[in-house]
């Protein structure tokens, strides 16, 4: 029991961040929903493109993790200061990047097939999400280190503050209350940027001026950039940030071609999806636990524990969604009508419930497994089956079954559950092939 506990004294509050995450998706898309269904449909296009950009740099910075994990387990503090230096130059020269490619795709918004009449949302929201993902990679970064040395209740409390600024945001400037203009989709994003800078700068301050943190912002400040060093976390890190890239091009080349559709089933396909984060973040907050806790193992050279902790952490994963699966199906007609009023968005949400259901198995596998996989830094294999399971996989299901089918917007759904699951069973296997070699090189 007392690795359950471990977990889960890790996990929960990572678990509370990404609640703090669902929470602001569910704000968002209710606000913005209950302003109009095309402005639902135009932040369903933006957001899944810009999650894939979120979630790619995230991955770079998540190589931090293990390797400040494993000096955590060492007591090496000195190593944690120069990571912690080293993983910001790298994720800030990389942030840039992802900025320039970001704002050089939007000349070209009129290119992705959607409806025209979504453009004039599109553009602005575009534009505003899109410089705001430097920050929350900046914040991303700084988050790697605190889970690093077991410390994630820190950027919980920052994510939640950040949280009630945007939500407060988005009441003042979509519907135009304490006498500001009604901007509706472009006031979400204003207060997107917004709530976004302030938590960066809140959680840089707190980090580099507490007290309790003092140890490592003297070695953080002490440390010095090293091109050795950055190349090391890059390489750790562009195999992650390609897997989680390849998983997320899978949800937003999806909502591209449920566009195709039509507007309505663009804004059940949001709706459903922002059901479905609440799934993913929980099981992802204990992903994350996961990792940490392999990699201070691994650290450790206790190889026991790594085995132990991504075992029972699967568990733990696998009753999250199950308990997670029974209370949606039970509210499902009240979930989905937070988000709109419209009958016709409500019943194709409703339909897409059970394909949801459907993928949280594969999900968890991969999820836990690709974490386990990190925190031993055996990082390399999870961009090659990422490759397979969800391009030549997964992306092609969903179009063969969406457009060579009648089923429509459930076969793009499908292409999710076989994707996943095969990723998942891949990790799983590597695993435990890397434990074996590992318990032998003992």
């Amino acid at each position: 029991m007392n690795k359950y506990r471990e977990i889960l004294k890790i996990g929960i509050p990572i678990m509370l961040g990404q609640a703090c995450v669902i929470i602001l998706a569910f704000a968002d898309n209710i606000m913005i929903g209950w302003h109009s269904v095309n402005e639902l449909a135009a932040s369903s296009f933006v957001n899944n493109m810009m999650n894939l950009f979120i979630l790619i740099e995230l991955g770079f910075a998540t190589g931090m993790t293990p390797v400040i994990g494993s000096d955590y387990g060492k007591k090496n503090i000195s190593g944690i200061g120069n990571t912690l230096r080293n993983g910001i130059s790298l994720n800030t020269s990389l942030g840039a990047i992802g900025t320039v490619i970001i704002l050089g795709i939007y000349p070209f918004l009129d290119c992705f097939g959607q409806k025209p009449e979504l453009l004039p949302y599109i553009r602005p929201y575009y534009l505003l999400v899109g410089v705001s993902t430097l920050f929350v990679l900046g914040f991303n970064t700084l988050k790697q280190f605190t889970d690093g040395i077991c410390a994630p209740s820190v950027s919980m409390m920052f994510l939640m503050g950040g949280n009630l600024i945007n939500i407060f945001g988005n009441w003042v400037l979509i519907y135009g209350k304490l006498g500001f203009p009604e901007l509706g989709l472009t006031g979400a994003g204003i207060s997107t940027l917004a709530a976004r800078i302030i938590m960066l700068a809140g959680f840089a301050y707190y980090i580099f001026k507490s007290r309790r943190l003092e140890a490592y912002a003297s070695a953080f400040k002490s440390a010095k950039s090293s091109g050795k060093e950055m190349r090391n976390l890059f390489n750790l890190g562009y195999p992650l940030a390609l897997q989680m890239g390849m998983e997320t091009s899978t949800f937003t080349f999806s909502a591209v071609m449920v566009g195709w559709i039509g507007a309505t089933a663009l804004a059940a396909h949001q709706v459903a999806l922002t059901i479905s984060q609440l799934f993913f973040m929980m099981m992802q907050g204990l992903a994350f636990a996961v990792s940490i806790l392999v990699s201070t193992a691994y650290g450790k050279k206790d190889i026991k524990g790594v085995r132990e902790y991504a075992r029972k952490g699967y568990l733990l994963i696998l009753g999250i969604s199950v308990i997670f699966s029974a209370v949606v199906y039970i509210f499902r007609h009240q979930a989905v009508g937070m988000f709109t009023d419209s009958a016709e968005v409500s019943a194709i949400a409703l339909s897409l419930i059970f394909v949801l259901f459907s993928y949280q198995f594969g999900d968890g596998l991969q999820l836990c497994f690709a974490n386990a996989l990190r925190g031993i830094q055996d990082v390399k294999p999870i961009m090659s089956a990422a490759f397979v399971s969800y391009f030549l996989i997964a992306m092609p299901v969903a179009w063969a079954l969406g457009f060579k089918t009648s089923l429509g917007i459930i076969g793009i759904w499908t292409g999710f559950p076989v994707g996943l699951t095969t990723a998942g069973v891949f990790f799983f296997f590597r695993f435990r092939k890397r434990l074996k070699m590992l318990i032998f090189a003992e």
